[in-house]
């Protein structure tokens, strides 16, 4: 026999498809909880059963579950009154046995307070009647953040230059469900394959930087007024327009520190790739014609990195790290354990020191190769 905290379960899984409905318009109708219809054959046990499912129906407490009864004769426990049917006969039964009553309130109001502003959005509401009451209390200021954005689809300001009289922090706290609304309401103007708030909605960013030394003097002096340490957004790097023609990709900032001691680099400028943000530049597009040099720490990571690089730039060289350097300069470091099993984008040395490092878990970091090497092998095979 079905117990009460079952017909509770199966009451709450009924609560969205309740909620589309009275967002549709649509009448409450009779909700039928459905149940094993098996006794058990002690009676006491019975009885028991019984007891617990009728204490909790409308019959003792005046409100919730109704029940229909069958008088049966029964081979084991004799003749018994049994149930036949569960069901909530009026919304109120039902919201007030789930305690929604005020929830469903609010969300009553909240719904008319949005279709009346923005009909558009009458279907979205009826596929997302949690998400109306998830918030709640913000829907007064998320109409607000809508409307503005409906009048001014490509704002072109910071999140907090926007001329909306909310929180200043509020589009930031409620991004979520203001992408989900926005993406209704202004879905000609948005940037569909943009997962970031800002760039899907037009709006101007804190871009991440690209940190860079100009190793040749000479465009130092003709583009940078004599700088040589730089940093700037991605988007404007991506834009820049420099007579060089080899990047040296630099995973560690101590590097690209002593890069301006190696010998006479022509051309040349050095990136500070910072790890995993190497992937900043996958959008270069002048990068393709020049000559790319990746040198990352000797451990699995920097390995993989390169990898990854080099689906966005397939002949990206690696430099220093080779088994050579590594066997030279080793001091029995231990990296950072990788548990990375897809096919890298490696050469057939590349990977075997790959498959060393991984299976022991060793590192080499950049900086622990001395810069005398580092400058010899610079000015052998690099110029």
């Amino acid at each position: 026999m079905i117990t009460p905290a079952e017909i509770k379960n199966k009451a709450e899984r009924k609560y969205i498809s309740v909620l589309q409905s009275l967002a549709q318009g649509i009448q409450f109708s009779k909700l039928i909880i459905r149940g094993d219809k098996s006794y058990s054959k002690s009676l006491p046990e019975f009885e028991k059963e019984i007891q617990a499912i009728v204490g909790q129906s409308k019959e003792k407490k005046g409100y919730g579950y109704s029940i229909d009864y069958q008088t049966v004769k029964t081979k084991t426990i004799g003749t018994q009154t049994l149930p036949t049917s569960i069901y909530f006969d009026t919304k109120k039964d039902f919201l007030k046995y789930l305690g929604r009553e005020k929830e469903v309130e609010m969300f009553n109001h909240n719904l008319e307070k949005i279709i009346s502003i923005f009909p558009e959005l009458k279907e979205w509401a009826i596929r997302n009647p949690l998400k109306i009451i998830q918030c709640e209390s913000e829907w007064e200021s998320i109409l607000k953040v809508c409307s503005y954005f409906k009048n001014n689809p490509r704002p072109n300001l910071y999140v907090r230059e926007l001329p909306i009289r909310v929180h200043t922090k509020f589009i930031e706290w409620n991004q979520g469900i203001i992408k989900d609304v926005l993406d209704v309401l202004i879905s000609d103007h948005i940037n569909k394959d943009e997962r970031y708030f800002e760039r899907r909605f037009n709006l101007k960013y804190s871009e991440p930087q690209i940190r860079f030394k100009i190793l040749d003097k000479a465009i130092s002096e003709d583009y940078f007024s004599g700088l040589d340490d730089i940093a700037i957004p991605v988007s404007h790097f991506e834009r820049l327009k420099l007579p060089v023609s080899k990047v040296l990709i630099v995973e560690n900032k101590t590097t690209l520190y002593t890069t301006l001691t190696l010998p006479k680099m022509e051309k040349t400028i050095a990136i500070f790739g910072s790890g995993y943000s190497v992937f900043l530049l996958k959008n270069v597009e002048w990068f393709k014609t020049l000559e790319l040099l990746y040198w990352g720490d000797i451990d699995a990571q920097g390995f993989e990195i390169l990898s990854q690089f080099r689906d966005s730039f397939p002949l990206t060289k690696s430099i220093l790290m080779d088994h050579q350097t590594f066997e030279t300069f080793f001091e029995d470091d231990l990296g950072t354990p990788s548990d990375i099993s897809i096919s890298l984008n490696l050469t057939t040395d590349e990977q075997k020191l790959y498959d060393l490092l991984k299976e022991n878990n060793w590192r080499l970091e950049q900086e622990k190769i001395p810069f005398g090497f580092v400058n010899q092998l610079f000015e052998s095979k690099i110029n």
